[in-house]
């Protein structure tokens, strides 16, 4: 039975769920979901401490003090960032202080050193500071038990900094999907060889495992094998179970020679069939009797793309503990130029950006055209180069014309 796009995509992310959590040391986790919330460990900061490099001082003390009325006083004592055993502040005295360093009991604010002339026995001071100036203040960020970060959230670098200063330094994470990556077909060789006539280099391999990789997952390139079932049915053995998802690519439609078909099918959990939506239509998907997630996508480049997209990256994405929309999230575009679609498909066009308007009506914000000239043949791997997105026309839509309103997907190059 054939599926729309939105059916197939809809039945693959209900077999979904995301990996079970890891603990992993913190300088790991960049790029990984959180399993479950971070709570502060410590108030943040842990101390009273300076914002300047300067003197610690009793604000009282100083009061009057200026340019004209300055004010000498000794220096008492001197405090680095990374001291521990900070001695009382002697009243009447000041304490050399540097940024970061702990408050001395009794400060209650900073003279920054360019209101000093920089003294290390004696200094002389030209500022009467009101109490609390340049002091960071215990638990001002955050207080100790709450919350800095939720279960959801991607780690990234500010995330990462966060929790280690919340003294983490292990999170419990969803673990970052392991994806092999396979193109059939006898005629595949691999870049940068000559070929033979009849003979193609193997793009697909690279698009997917590159694909793979920005949907923050790991590759696990295994690359173009030969249209011979036993030697297919072998790797598939040998590879199910090492990781958590196999993509494949060609030998998915009625051909004599579609062997991921011939050796797939029987599993009892896949589903191979057309989906109504160009380019694409001949899918599969579903699970291995290991529970090995599986992918079988068709054999152009620019149908591996336009199905990666739609279909595989969700799944990834919800595997990896995202977030992942039930519908195909869409924003509104406007064509530049017109181009036709096929009838009773809906189709998924490579478009290219080629204006940005500056005015505030959304839909004028970004104006599209075809990335090829020659239309939305699924073998025009080259010109796919240079597309920014998908535009998405409808089953009923047989002509785009320049000025129409479309549909962009959200998640894309763009």
């Amino acid at each position: 039975m054939t599926r729309t796009a939105a059916q197939h995509r809809h039945l693959i992310l209900a077999d979904v769920q995301p990996l079970p959590p890891r603990t992993l040391d913190l300088a790991g986790t960049g790029g990984l979901v959180l399993a479950e919330d971070v709570t502060s460990t410590t108030p943040i900061p842990l101390f009273d401490n300076s914002a300047m490099d300067g003197y610690a001082v009793r604000a009282a003390e100083l009061a009057g003090t200026s340019e004209q009325r300055p004010r000498t006083l000794e220096v008492c004592a001197d405090i680095p960032a990374g001291a521990t055993r900070i001695a009382p502040l002697v009243p009447g005295a000041v304490a050399r202080i540097m940024t970061g360093a702990p408050l001395p009991e009794g400060a209650d604010a900073i003279v920054p050193v360019e209101y000093s002339d920089g003294g290390t026995q004696h200094v002389r001071l030209t500022l009467a500071p009101e109490v609390g100036r340049h002091v960071r203040h215990t638990g001002d960020d955050l207080s100790a038990g709450e919350v800095v970060l939720t279960a959801g959230t991607t780690l990234g670098a500010r995330q990462v900094a966060a929790a280690a200063a919340a003294g983490h330094g292990r999170l419990r994470v969803h673990p970052r999907p392991r994806v092999a990556v396979i193109s059939t077909g006898s005629e595949l060789i691999t870049p940068g060889t000559r070929p033979e006539h009849g003979q193609i280099p193997d793009s697909n391999s690279y698009l997917l495992a590159e694909l793979v990789r920005q949907a923050g997952a790991e590759p696990v390139r295994i690359g173009a094998v030969p249209d011979d079932e036993v030697a297919f049915a072998r790797l598939i053995a040998e590879t199910s179970g090492q990781v958590d998802a196999i993509i494949c690519s060609g030998g998915v439609s009625v051909g004599a020679y579609d062997v991921v078909k011939a050796v797939l099918a029987p599993e009892p959990r896949m589903w191979f069939g057309p989906v109504a939506m160009q380019p694409g239509k001949p899918q599969g998907s579903g699970r291995l009797r290991d529970d090995t997630l599986m992918f079988t996508l068709p054999g152009n480049p620019v149908s591996v793309y336009v199905s990666f997209e739609v279909f595989v990256a969700p799944a990834l994405h919800r595997l990896a503990g995202r977030v992942v929309p039930e519908e195909i999230p869409v924003t509104a575009a406007r064509a530049w130029r017109g181009w036709t679609s096929p009838a009773g498909r809906e189709q998924f066009m490579p478009v290219r950006v080629v204006t940005a308007a500056t005015g505030t009506d959304p839909v004028e914000v970004v104006k599209v055209q075809p990335a090829s000239a020659r239309g939305s043949g699924s073998h025009l791997v080259g010109t796919l180069a240079s597309a920014d997105a998908l535009a998405r026309v409808p089953a009923d839509v047989t002509e785009v014309h320049a000025g129409d309103m479309i549909e962009l997907l959200e998640g894309t190059d763009r």
